[in-house]
């Protein structure tokens, strides 16, 4: 008897192709969003030796903390495009790249789906503050 697969909430994010700053700023509103492995104040660093740099936090979609819209005014500002890796369940990656797409400017570049995993990689750019 085959019985469904319990939903796991879990989405890894991989941040790659831009500053630390960016990265934090990313993760931060993730953290301000969802329960995490990082705390919210977790300042990424850059790597020395001009290597490429790859960010990962792990996010849970059922400890959803803050409310959808923005309470504090301006969303966070990239200072440029920023790519990010979301690997998991598919429904906890949708319910995480909502949020994404409610606070950033979101192309999709690719994805991979499998039975029980997607792996979507997306450019994520500010809004344009009027």
């Amino acid at each position: 008897m085959n019985s469904p697969l319990p939903h796991v909430p879990q989405v890894e994010v991989v941040i790659s192709g831009c500053s630390a700053a960016d990265a934090g700023s990313l993760f931060a509103e993730l953290c301000r969003r969802f329960g995490s492995d990082r705390a919210a104040e977790d300042a990424p660093h850059e790597a020395e030796g001009g290597r490429p740099t790859m960010w990962t936090g792990t996010f849970d979609t059922s400890a959803t903390l803050g409310k959808p819209g923005r309470t504090t005014g301006q969303p966070p500002h990239l200072s440029g495009p920023v790519t990010a890796e979301l690997q998991g369940e598919p429904r906890a990656v949708e319910c995480l790249r909502r949020v994404l797409d409610e606070t950033f400017v979101v192309h999709q570049l690719g994805v991979v789906a499998g039975d029980q995993e997607v792996d979507i990689e997306l450019r994520l750019e500010s809004r344009e503050t009027a």
